[in-house]
């Protein structure tokens, strides 16, 4: 028999960013809120800087099954824990452009958002206030209208400006990287030291993360986190036309009934359309929330190419932020690809750089062993440059989640990925790769070299959508078939652009989360 606990408002499933958003909000709004997380607990002062400690963040549950000729590099991009995947990501934080919105009515290519750059203007605003964010929206010629940073911009090493000579000589612009990293203190927060240990968590709170922002927000309002309770279900009514709660179970396997008014599903992308194919009941066969078929389809990943190089003086790679010190979107145009493909790219230049970095400097040399090796590693401590690109990718509704035969230890099915990079996404990477080297070689590198294709970012699979019969969610993501039923996160993404998701995860939030604090009788009615 399932232990039932005491009704809440809203329960909150997953405490990574868009998790964390809508905790805050709805917490301070005077709502009772219950934030369930799959992974461990976790404090700041949990964290620190090592490689090995990194790669403790990442997703540590049952593994996804992938049969396509792709793989979305699951491990990578998933968290595991309080702060989720935000609490090892790199803060680069660009916004998306005006065209990423219209795609299908502008090209006639993939799909449009339920919405406009405009609608979503106000939030990112909001949100680069709340979190401090660093930049140069006078610099940054690509951005689109918004207010300015509210700290000046990050580091720039020599490893930053040897790279930008190369896109100077090949005629092409940088600017600052927009970054959600503390370059003064902010809000009670201390500046970054510039130590190149993002990815480890960022133990001192310079890096915007569910930790050091929106989680003790929500606290402070009130809100409760829970660690180790593995959601499988979101529960109906007796009518099944509305959603009461959750299922999940403890770690010890003991099952749990959470009642709730309002369930909100961060659960990162492909979790989220596990869940929800897992719920399914006589009356939604496919389901909870697709009467579409639409939920695990439009699966996306952004391809992306790490282009590394050695030079003749000191790059000092180990300063800096993992992501980055400039950026350059002048391909980001959707045409114009040498191989005419449709889509954009951008540069993401100077990664501070770790002896076995995760961005793959090892698989990018397997040439490289023995004696070599320890030659590599010496001249490469000082040497070597780095940079990423990283392409769009076309929504298509054949990359898909599902079920899979295989079962996790509480009996429910894992999630079954079929995922194959657009053709089009494709071209745009294998362009990367020939101009990511020439830059390079403009910028005096002695050797340059790229690594194989990426999965950077994982988008889709619950889409938003003006039309009821195409997507999962309408534009304030919720639930085209269950009003009391909202998702977050970028699995609400109809497209994947090519700058960074967490960012615009965080605004869509913001705005969803307001959405239900304005119009909450409506809830419940």
């Amino acid at each position: 028999m399932a232990k039932t606990m005491d009704k809440v408002d809203v329960v909150v499933v997953g405490a990574g960013a868009a998790g964390s958003v809508y905790a805050a909000v709805l917490a301070e709004a005077g709502r009772s809120v219950l934030v369930l997380e799959r992974g461990v607990e976790r404090r700041l002062q949990d964290l620190y800087s090592s490689q090995i400690w990194a790669r403790r963040l990442k997703w540590g549950s049952p593994h996804v099954v992938e049969d396509g000729p792709d793989s979305i590099w699951y491990n990578f991009n998933a968290g595991h824990g309080f702060g989720g995947a935000a609490i090892h990501h790199y803060a680069v934080w660009p916004r998306y452009h005006p065209e990423d919105f219209e795609l299908a009515s502008r090209y006639g290519k993939g799909l449009d958002w339920p919405f406009d750059y405009g609608a979503l203007r106000p939030w990112y605003d909001l949100v680069q206030s709340d979190v401090g964010m660093a930049g140069d929206a006078q610099q940054e010629v690509w951005r689109p209208q918004g207010e300015p940073y509210p700290l000046p911009p990050v580091l720039v090493s020599n490893h930053g400006r040897v790279l930008a000579r190369g896109f100077e000589r090949l005629g092409m612009r940088t600017a600052p990287i927009p970054m959600a990293v503390l370059t003064q203190p902010y809000k009670g927060r201390p500046a970054c030291i510039w130590d190149g240990w993002c990815d480890a968590g960022c133990p001192i709170g310079a890096l915007a993360n569910p930790l050091v922002v929106y989680l003790p927000r929500a606290q402070q309002a009130g809100a409760r986190l829970q660690g180790n309770a593995h959601v499988t279900r979101v529960l109906l009514d007796d009518a099944g036309k509305r959603v009461a709660g959750v299922e999940y179970f403890t770690t010890d396997g003991e099952r749990v009934v959470q009642p709730a008014d309002a369930v909100v599903l961060c659960a990162f992308t492909v979790e989220n359309s596990r869940v929800l194919l897992n719920s399914a009941t006589a009356a939604h066969p496919q389901g909870l929330a697709n009467r579409s078929g639409t939920v695990g389809r439009y699966l996306m990943s952004h391809p992306a190419v790490s282009v590394f190089g050695s030079f003749d003086e000191d790059m000092q790679n180990h300063l800096g932020a993992t992501g980055g010190q400039l950026l350059c979107q002048d391909a980001f145009a959707k045409t114009g690809d040498p191989q005419g493909a449709f889509g954009s790219r951008q540069w993401e230049i100077g990664l501070a750089l770790k002896p076995n970095d995760l961005l793959g400097i090892a698989m990018s040399r397997p040439d490289i062993w023995g004696q070599a090796l320890h030659e590599f590693m010496r001249e490469g401590a000082r040497s070597l440059g780095s940079m990423v690109g990283v392409c769009e990718d076309e929504p298509l509704a054949e990359n898909r989640i599902a079920l899979a035969d295989r079962k996790d230890r509480f009996g429910m099915p894992l999630a079954r990925v079929t995922y194959r990079t657009s053709d089009e996404g494709r071209k745009l990477w294998q362009t990367a790769t020939r101009e990511g080297v020439a830059l390079f070689k403009a910028a005096g590198a002695k050797e340059a070299w790229h690594g194989p294709q990426a999965g950077q970012h994982i988008m889709g699979g619950t889409i938003m959508g003006a039309d009821p019969a195409r997507s999962v969610l309408n534009g304030n993501a919720q639930s085209h078939d269950i009003p009391n039923l909202f998702v977050g996160g970028p699995s609400v993404f109809p497209t994947s652009s090519s700058v960074n998701s967490t960012f615009t995860a965080h605004a869509v939030a913001m705005k969803s989360a307001h959405y239900m604090v304005k119009h909450w009788g409506e809830l419940l009615a």
